[in-house]
């Protein structure tokens, strides 16, 4: 574990001092997810990210993802699903103008835990693969926006995570718990440009588990992006706020 968080800091450090153009802007984030549960081996994965610039001010992005669960186990996970996100012209570098992503993804959650002898660690590793379909404006030669042909992109994504509980030895109802994670974004096959790195976020917040189904948390995201042309660069500091909430449709009412 202590090799992993040391990968992730020099990771940053060394991205941060070979990029040219940098711009640092305060964001927020509110987000939801839940997982819905419709039988002991599908279910639904829905998630809403309402993200904004400049604190709340302006629009930053706007993502929706839908998808289909299915559970080979209490520690595996794989899910296939839809993404649609909004990307705004915000920022000091700013996009010509707003623009649609349909995105087709495909996942692995995996789950474990480190039991100490004061604290039982939760630990999740996240793998997913996205195409992405991404619309694009450019200017012509009168210097007129005009919409170009749509690009493709693919991308692999790793997170790890991990849950803390603070004020009980596990994770149960009722319990303040910490959540760390890093999530590395890697381009690969054609139209990536000159960047393969594409994203670092790294996350620290506070959360309240009420239940196994319904938790909120509140903290601090660095969201560093590194732009196709792998020169201009951001460091978005995000105050991230979560809402997880999952409906487990396979209990019977009382």
């Amino acid at each position: 574990m202590k090799y992993l968080f040391l990968f992730i800091l020099l990771f940053i450090g060394s991205t941060s001092i070979a990029q040219k153009v940098f711009s640092d802007q305060q964001h927020a984030w509110v987000t939801y997810l839940g997982n819905h549960k419709l039988t002991n081996k599908f279910g639904i994965h829905t998630e809403y990210q309402w993200r904004r610039e400049d604190g709340f001010k302006n629009w930053q992005q706007s993502l929706m993802r839908i998808g289909v669960d299915y559970t080979l186990n209490p520690n595996v996970t794989v899910t296939a699903g839809y993404g649609w996100i909004v990307t705004f012209p915000y920022g000091d570098q700013p996009v010509l103008r707003d623009y649609n992503e349909n995105r087709i993804w495909q996942q692995l959650n995996l789950k474990s835990k480190i039991e100490g002898k004061f604290r039982t660690i939760d630990i999740q590793h996240r793998y997913r693969l996205e195409q992405r379909f991404i619309e694009n404006y450019l200017k012509n030669s009168s210097g007129d926006l005009v919409k170009g042909d749509n690009i493709f992109r693919q991308r692999v994504r790793y997170r790890a995570l991990i849950f803390i509980p603070l004020t009980k030895k596990t994770m149960q109802d009722n319990t303040l718990f910490l959540n760390l994670n890093n999530e590395v974004f890697i381009g690969f096959g054609k139209g990536i440009g000159k960047n393969v790195v594409d994203q670092n976020r790294f996350n620290a917040a506070l959360g309240w588990r009420f239940n196994s189904n319904f938790n909120i948390q509140i903290g601090y995201l660095n969201q560093y992006v590194i732009k196709s042309d792998g020169i201009k660069t951001e460091r978005n500091h995000t105050l991230l706020t979560g809402i997880t909430y999952n409906i487990d449709f396979t209990k019977k009412k009382k």
